[in-house]
């Protein structure tokens, strides 16, 4: 990636972080039943996303501009960014589980295709761990499986 676009992509991406931490405290403190306030997952999440992004920034200060152009690779953004927008509209439907595994994998995919065994498990191992801890743990909740699937 040339170091301009990173520079733009690390603002935009703390901008994001920033949006995520007040929005979450605007969250009313009922929702979905939660015994763990419904605002933790959304600021800690923006504060990692506030963090990566000014790591990136900071990268770009301590790089010196390579000569070399390198191509951006749009179809893998493409299809990381159809795979959420579907994440994000069947994620009540189809459960945390179900969606979480497929888009982990899908997007995995995108990255390094030949190693599918290892997309399969990590994804998984992933999406049981998180809805463990959460659900289980922390007593939290997240949209579960689909009735279909019952």
């Amino acid at each position: 990636m040339s170091i301009k676009f990173d520079r733009i992509a690390a603002v935009l991406f703390l901008t994001v972080g920033v949006l995520f931490m007040i929005g979450s405290k605007h969250l009313a403190s009922s929702s979905y039943g939660s015994k763990v306030g419904p605002d933790i997952f959304p600021f800690i999440l923006g504060i990692i996303l506030s963090l990566l992004s000014i790591r990136l920034f900071y990268e770009t200060l301590r790089t010196q501009s390579q000569g070399n152009k390198q191509v951006l690779q749009y179809k893998p953004f493409l299809i990381i960014f159809a795979a959420t927008l579907i994440y994000i509209l069947t994620l009540e439907t189809i459960g945390y589980v179900i969606t979480t595994f497929l888009f982990l994998f899908v997007c995995f995919q995108t990255m390094e295709r030949k190693k599918w065994i290892t997309s399969i498990i990590i994804s998984a191992g992933f999406s049981g761990a998180v809805y463990y801890l959460f659900v289980g743990l922390l007593k939290g909740t997240l949209p579960g499986w689909p009735i279909w699937f019952s």
